[in-house]
């Protein structure tokens, strides 16, 4: 039966990375095969000797033989809803910063950025966006800020044989801003949530190595002669709603509360993000009543009582697909780790090479097979009582999945949402971006681990 799972994660897998060819949502293998890999699991569970049972933070390998089927049944169940718990307080966490973004965007709060760039130069343009693109992401999150900031280039710049160009280089800073925060990468997320790195060492640990990544690359673009010389500016200038820039800087504030609410209080970070979303919504709520008029009043009781509500509309707008992937990929994972294979298949990595070697492996892995799995297997290949929170393979494993995904266009959420709005051929950006994010990577690496060798 262990064969079993094991193929049904593969066959979907291989669905997932072919979404394209198939034309299938990748959301639909996700769930279907971890739907047949817990069924499988239930039928099976008679049959196997072993069974990596959730304890406390981390979890231990135990042994099945003679355990009755009761036992086993009920030692599956509990594990399924251990998974389930923490999974879910992933979904429920990028639940509400989506919404709140949402609702910034609900109020054009992101043209508040676009005001702020009045440049014509080409590689000034670049530095901003890669600046901005850094600094968003690890506010926002790397999809969403590659998403803003294309959004906002598309009313700049009407070229899109140069727009294409930014957009590259935004994949790159955007995924290097998303691995130095708690909240700047899904990945991260993953790993501050289920307390393998706390927020304040993985910011000091990786913003040097993330800047790093972003730098060079950036610097070596700047000499190109595509940034060099001027753009023509559209001359129609969007209107910046006034209440704007209020929800833009409320909106990102309460995101980077949350962290602090987190070490505060030692509560689930989807605790604090409920709250932000709260005060942004009611915020949103009042903002909205105080703009009614008695038509739109009666405007909205002929849509259904749901047509002005900025709350209603943004969580109509979130990305439900992505929730629901990871939904599947993480449960997915969680059924191969219950069965150990994924611990016994770390304890064969560690001693056939060296950590740092198959981290670097596994961040080269993310621009092929989606970074998700590959950090969510990761956690359950090392013992944490062997690697206990802020160890040094975390944060190295932060850096590598967070960044290593741009070296290809589909090896990151940010590339393949920056591929779908600015139709980027996948050999352009293989053949004009990659080394520069493979650069980048390296570099970032490199004083990764020389920050290691150094203040160890």
């Amino acid at each position: 039966m262990e064969m079993f799972i094991v193929v049904v994660f593969v066959l979907g897998y291989l669905a997932i990375t072919l979404e394209h060819s198939l034309k299938i949502d990748k959301l639909v293998p996700a769930l279907m095969m971890m739907s047949i890999a817990w069924a499988a699991l239930a039928f099976g569970i008679d049959g196997f000797d072993q069974w990596f049972a959730p304890h406390g933070g981390s979890g231990e390998l135990m042994s099945l033989e003679g355990a009755k089927h009761e036992t086993r049944m009920h030692l599956m169940e509990n594990t399924l809803l251990h998974h389930f718990g923490k999974t879910c307080e992933i979904l429920i966490f990028l639940v509400g910063a989506m919404t709140i973004v949402e609702i910034v965007d609900h109020f054009n709060g992101f043209s508040t950025i676009k005001g702020f760039i009045r440049t014509k130069k080409k590689t000034t343009l670049l530095w901003i966006v890669c600046i901005l693109a850094f600094i968003l992401s690890a506010i926002i999150d790397n999809l969403t800020a590659t998403i803003v900031l294309i959004t906002i280039l598309r009313k700049m710049i009407s070229d899109n044989k140069l727009r294409i160009w930014y957009a590259g280089m935004i994949i790159i800073a955007a995924n290097a801003g998303g691995a130095w925060s708690p909240i700047g990468d899904v990945t991260t997320t993953m790993l501050w949530m289920n307390d393998r790195v706390t927020t304040m060492k993985l910011i000091e640990y990786l913003i040097l190595p993330s800047f790093i990544c972003m730098l060079i690359p950036t610097i070596i673009a700047s000499f190109m002669p595509i940034f060099r010389g001027e753009f023509e500016r559209p001359k129609e200038e969007e209107g910046i709603s006034s209440k704007g820039p209020l929800m833009l800087y409320l909106g990102l504030g309460l995101i980077v509360f949350v962290p602090i609410f987190k070490t505060v209080t030692h509560l689930p970070p989807y605790v604090g993000m409920m709250l932000s979303l709260s005060i942004v919504a009611l915020v949103a709520e009042a903002i909205s009543a105080r703009e009614f008029s008695m038509t739109s009043v009666n405007e909205v009781e002929e849509h259904g009582g749901h047509h002005s509500s900025p709350t209603f509309g943004a969580l109509s707008k979130i990305e439900m697909p992505s929730i629901l992937f990871f939904l599947g990929i993480l449960m997915t994972v969680a059924a191969l780790e219950s069965l150990g294979l994924i611990f016994s298949f770390g304890q064969d990595v560690q001693g056939a090479m060296h950590n740092d070697v198959f981290i670097m492996l596994l961040g080269a892995g993310s621009a092929v097979i989606d970074n998700v799995p590959l950090v969510a297997a990761s956690m359950g290949m090392f013992d944490v009582s062997q690697f206990g929170p802020d160890d040094h393979i975390w944060h190295f494993i932060a850096y590598a999945a967070g960044t290593g995904g741009s070296m290809l266009i589909i090896g990151s959420a940010a590339g393949v949402v920056a591929m779908g709005m600015e139709k980027i051929s996948f050999f352009w950006y293989l053949k004009n971006i990659a080394w520069l994010a493979l650069i980048g990577y390296l570099a970032g690496a490199g004083v990764y681990l020389l920050e290691g060798m150094l203040f160890g």
